[in-house]
């Protein structure tokens, strides 16, 4: 979600109740069919990881923090009493280039503003860097705690646009033998599974809160490693999220050049890789 959905950034405590009607609906929807919504804000007042900046800076500007926990409050009373297993609130898309400390205390405002409000809430926060990272300073709040899935990101983004330098990665392989770094099922478990399971042993959930293969790496390739996360995953017993369902990731109308699809109501849908999300 970005705020600026229902408010300004002029005017961020202004909030417009015709459009947050829309996450009403959402949250609804998910409900009739019986699929969790997770709600963050991928766009908050005073942060976002994508351009453009704003105006405000969450994690040196007490206003913007201020405005940040008004957002979340508001959300916690609106959504009150709903069970767990419909809603839960993943506070920051992707923290990056900020300290320990400061996202500690970022965060450690808005847990308190959501438990004020509805003390049962489930609350995840982001791992640091692009949500790669563990947090242990956060780890007696009681929140969980989602990570990523895209290492190496020569295969997950080859020749990704918004990724500086990825238009120079070599065609992949899996396991991945030449690139930066090479890389195989056992390095994932080594590099991107033990040090999140260091943190679990703290007594902190953890979910892969975004995974997926960029339609141009090539199809077996994204495959196979694909089954390779799906089984680490399954292996330390960690709920995810694939980016995405309908787009250059997904399972729908991906618009890979290499795949031949299968018309799905009026979808182009990748039966190969839906049956190993599926198996997964």
């Amino acid at each position: 979600m970005s705020y600026l959905c229902w408010a300004t950034a002029d005017e961020p405590l202004k909030l417009r109740e015709d459009e947050l009607k829309h996450l009403d609906d959402a949250v609804n929807f998910g409900r009739k069919h019986g699929v969790h919504v997770n709600l963050n804000l991928h766009r908050a007042p005073g942060y976002c990881v994508n351009p453009p900046k704003e105006p405000l800076d969450l994690w040196t500007d007490e206003k913007a923090l201020d405005a940040c926990t008004f957002h979340w409050a508001h959300l916690a009373r609106r959504f009150k009493g709903l069970p767990n297993d419909a809603v839960s609130f993943d506070l920051l898309n992707e923290p990056a280039n900020i300290k320990e400390e400061t996202y500690v205390r970022v965060v450690t405002r808005l847990v308190a503003a959501i438990r004020a409000e509805d003390p049962q809430r489930l609350i995840i926060a982001d791992g640091l860097r692009w949500g790669r990272d563990p947090v242990h300073g956060l780890a007696s709040l009681g929140v969980a705690q989602s990570t990523r899935g895209y290492d190496p990101m020569q295969v997950s983004h080859y020749h990704a646009s918004w990724v500086s330098g990825a238009d120079k990665y070599p065609v992949p392989t899996w396991p991945l033998k030449d690139g930066s770094k090479p890389a195989d099922k056992d390095a994932l478990r080594r590099d991107r599974i033990a040090p999140w399971q260091a943190l679990e042993r703290k007594g902190v959930g953890i979910h892969v809160g975004e995974w997926g293969a960029h339609n141009l790496t090539p199809h077996d390739v994204a495959l196979a490693w694909m089954r390779d996360q799906l089984a680490l995953w399954r292996e330390a017993g960690w709920g995810w999220a694939l980016w995405n369902l309908r787009g250059s990731f997904g399972v729908l109308d991906s618009g890979r050049a290499d795949v031949k699809y299968e018309d799905f109501r009026d979808r182009k849908l990748d039966r190969e890789m839906l049956k190993i999300i599926q198996a997964g």
